[in-house]
């Protein structure tokens, strides 16, 4: 894939960027554009890579929603924020401005795998959630256009950790959280942001982390089980359990 100078989206901080156009089947409304970039944010000496995949057409879409997506955990290997293009992909279509995280860099520290995972994993979610802000910092000065009002942010395993964690500290910036099969933080008792989780049929949440039936009927929480195992959630899975989750999350945001 060649990378170009990235002239037309005006982001400070800018360390390089490419764009290419992708065609989707003609079941959809909007053929989708994916740009790549990678920001620096000075205050952490940071790069995050983002893929911005956007719907593309003549006139202006009025009320543009903003999704903020979030991969699971890759290991540091990169390109993380990829493979989740079936779904960004078809939200770019159904006319969501998507942009796909890279929170992983390859010089990273490995995710801790022994101890009190909700204790040492924090530090990364932390890290996760302060790129979330950072690229919705950015992303209101070059599209003040689009409705930051409704801003849903979603992810998944670790990545829906870090979702998790940025709605609890930023409750005024979200609208709404899907978290697909997060298992360690625990997510937002609220009604608004509004809250929904799609679960796997494999991996249980850790205790505490999932809302009490209770608490799902106070705040109007959706906790969705699915028959799909927690690593089929991202490309690999199968065309039928890409379109359940698809459908789902899709169904979330039009509520």
């Amino acid at each position: 894939m060649k990378y170009k100078q990235y002239t037309f989206l005006a982001i400070p901080f800018l360390v390089g960027c490419h764009s290419m156009q992708k065609n989707i089947s003609s079941d959809h409304e909007y053929k989708v554009k994916l740009d790549t970039l990678t920001l620096f944010d000075p205050g952490r000496a940071r790069k995050i890579p983002v893929a911005i995949y956007s719907p593309e057409s003549q006139r202006k879409i009025p009320n543009q929603q903003v999704v903020i997506f979030n991969h699971g955990y890759g290991q540091n290997k990169g390109g993380d924020y990829f493979v989740y293009s079936y779904l960004t992909e078809k939200l770019a279509s159904k006319g969501y401005y998507t942009v796909s995280i890279q929170h992983e860099l390859t010089t990273d520290a490995l995710l801790p795998v022994e101890g009190n995972l909700q204790i040492v994993r924090r530090p990364f979610w932390q890290n996760g959630s302060d790129n979330i802000l950072f690229v919705l910092k950015e992303l209101k000065k070059t599209r003040p256009d689009l409705d930051y009002k409704h801003l849903t942010v979603i992810g998944h395993s670790n990545g829906g950790d870090m979702a998790a964690l940025f709605a609890n500290q930023h409750p005024n910036l979200v609208y709404k959280v899907i978290a697909m099969d997060n298992r360690r933080m625990f997510l937002p008792r609220t009604s608004l942001p509004k809250i929904y989780s799609l679960r796997s049929n494999d991996y249980p949440a850790d205790e505490g982390v999932l809302p009490t039936s209770e608490e799902q009927k106070k705040h109007h929480m959706t906790i969705q089980p699915t028959s799909i195992n927690h690593g089929h959630m991202d490309n690999k899975g199968s065309m039928e359990e890409k379109r359940i989750l698809s459908e789902y999350v899709l169904k979330y945001l039009s509520e």
